[in-house]
């Protein structure tokens, strides 16, 4: 079946909250339908309304203290869309709110990465279903840093790319430390995309981030790429293995490892890099971004599910799909979005942002 067009808005502004008032009003008739429904998810996660308001508010507060233009962002985006700003902070912190669900199941998100000469990398965005409609695409102006990303309605940014080059991709991990008190992760790769001029400058932000709750966030820049794995314990950087770079959704760095949330991902997460590291094993990966797509492909069935299908009869918190299909180009500042899966890249025509250098644009 052939997935809508996401559509593309624009925010510019140098001040923090007229960034976030520009996006709430561009969002705000669709908005409020989609903390609708992370508010069933909650719910249905086990997480009183009460409690999420809580983790919102103190996941607003945490921000505020480490970066209050991200704080000031959340609060337009509120009154740009006629929410309450705990509101908006909650669906930033979604990811930290779930990790304290007892009744949360795991999401799924397969990258890869060709670090050799030119950094490109690959990935799915694997959420749940009832969201689908419920995300777009951003080119955002005004911080230090131009960038272009995919985001879900209200969050400031998930994955993308900078006028420097320096592009992140994300993909959720478990510990059992973790909690919802902190910076959510969100906001920690918005503040990348917004500041960071190198690789060096992308990994001191995600290393000193006040996270509480885990991730691994791939970066490329023009510069190489590496992988930093987040959690309230501490974090790592995983540098590549002969130019390359395979994450899901359980953590590499042995340390963090051993305080991994038991059953979360496994088998799951490890059937799908090991099919990752096979096929990159049997074909090497090219140079090319594009050329990342079919090492990302799986069929209804197969063991291991690097494409997510709901099962008929799921429901609410249990109806997984791969919403996107992304790819970054690091040296042409560029990222290409396909709604679907990349089984369907011949069905849905990819959208491609390009981030011009300042220097170029001047």
């Amino acid at each position: 079946m052939t997935a809508q067009t996401p559509t593309t808005i624009r925010v510019d502004s140098t001040d923090a909250f007229q960034r976030g008032l520009q996006r709430g009003r561009a969002i705000r008739d669709v908005l409020a339908d989609g903390v609708a429904i992370y508010l069933s998810l909650f719910t249905a996660a086990g997480i009183s309304p009460a409690n999420v308001r809580l983790n919102a508010e103190q996941a607003l507060l945490a921000t505020e203290r480490w970066c209050p233009d991200l704080a000031l962002e959340l609060e337009g985006t509120a009154e740009g869309a006629g929410l309450d700003v705990w509101q908006v902070a909650a669906l930033n912190a979604r990811t930290e709110i779930l990790s304290g669900g007892l009744k949360a199941k795991p999401g799924e998100c397969s990258t890869v990465v060709n670090t050799l000469n030119n950094p490109v990398g690959a990935q799915t965005w694997d959420w749940h279903e009832e969201l689908s409609g419920h995300w777009h695409l951003q080119e955002v102006h005004g911080n230090a840093r131009d960038f272009v990303g995919l985001t879900e309605h209200g969050i400031l940014s998930k994955i993308g790319i900078n006028d420097a080059g320096v592009g992140i991709l994300l993909n959720i991990l478990g510990h059992q430390a973790d909690r919802a008190d902190g910076v959510p992760v969100h906001l920690v790769g918005a503040r990348v995309l917004a500041q960071a001029s190198t690789l060096d400058e992308a990994i001191n932000i995600l290393r000193t981030a006040p996270v509480s709750t885990s991730s691994a966030i791939t970066v490329i820049s023009p510069e190489g790429a590496v992988i930093v794995e987040l959690s309230p314990i501490g974090a790592a950087v995983v540098e590549p293995q002969d130019y390359v770079l395979l994450h899901t959704n359980h953590f590499l760095d042995s340390r963090l490892a051993l305080g991994e949330k038991p059953g979360l991902y496994d088998p799951d997460s490890q059937l799908r890099l090991a099919t990752l590291t096979e096929r990159v094993q049997l074909s090497p990966l090219p140079p090319v971004a594009s050329g990342l797509l079919p090492y990302l492909v799986s069929q209804p069935g197969d063991a291991a599910q690097l494409c997510c299908v709901p099962a008929d009869g799921a429901v609410l918190g249990d109806r997984w799909a791969t919403l996107a299909t992304i790819t970054l180009d690091a040296a042409a500042r560029a990222m290409t979005v396909s709604a679907g899966s990349p089984a369907e890249t011949t069905e849905n025509e990819p959208v491609r942002l390009v981030v011009v250098p300042a220097v170029l644009s001047q």
